[in-house]
Parts: C-alpha cells; structure tokens; sequence
C-alpha cells in the first residue's frame, strides 16, 4: 500500500513538473534565447492607439442641461478611454417632461452620426 501512494506521488510529481515545463516553453519569445519580444516604442504604440481612434456617443448633464455628445476616443497605454475630441450634438433641458423620448431619439441620431464619422475616417 505504501508502495502504490509513493508511485503516485512520484507520478502526479513528474506530470506537475512537464505542465510546467510546457507553460514556461510555450510562454518564452520565439526567436534566440534570451531575446526579448519585440515592442514599439512607446510613443508609436501611442501613436498608433490614436489612429484606432473611434467616434461614440455620449451624455452629460451640465447646469440642467442634459448634453448629447460625440466623442473621439481611444484606449491609452493605461487602459483607460483617452477623449482626443468632444463635441455637443444635441442638448435640452433636464427637467424637460419629454426627457426621455427627446435623450432615447437624440442618442440614436447621434449613434447614427458617429457610424457615419467612423466611416468618413476609414476611407
């Protein structure tokens, strides 16, 4: 009995250590040893991110006015939505008792206007 526990851990050993092996293998670059993956710098990666830029609408509400927006963003290196340009599309007032018929229509027209933007851009 005691001989059958052994092998078995000697068994689920060697099997953890080739899992290992073949996630480190599978994660390290191609390339020669030792060479690292290849990167741009960080302002092209930049500069790069701002020409995936892309038209989306978006709302605020300032001094009772709710606003419709159209913004051009894209992700930074952070992560995180960097604005490159703003623009009011449409604005009335917050406590307008057609509120939400007026925001559901406005948000849909400017929906519609960035398709049309992002298109204007990838030609």
């Amino acid at each position: 009995m005691v001989v059958l526990v052994a092998e078995l851990v000697v068994l689920l050993l060697l099997a953890g250590l080739l899992l290992y092996g073949l996630g480190v293998w599978s994660a390290s670059p191609s390339g020669s040893p030792g060479a690292t993956p290849a990167r741009l710098p960080g302002r092209r990666r930049t500069e790069a991110a701002v020409a995936r830029a892309r038209w989306a609408p978006a709302h605020d509400e300032v001094d009772g006015e709710t606003r419709v927006l159209l913004r051009r963003a894209y992700t930074g290196p952070d992560g995180l939505p960097a604005v490159l340009e703003e623009r009011v599309f449409q604005t009335f007032p917050s406590a307008d008792p057609a509120w939400e018929v007026r925001f559901t229509e406005a948000m849909a027209d400017a929906r519609y206007r960035c398709g049309y933007l992002n298109a204007e851009e990838e030609r």
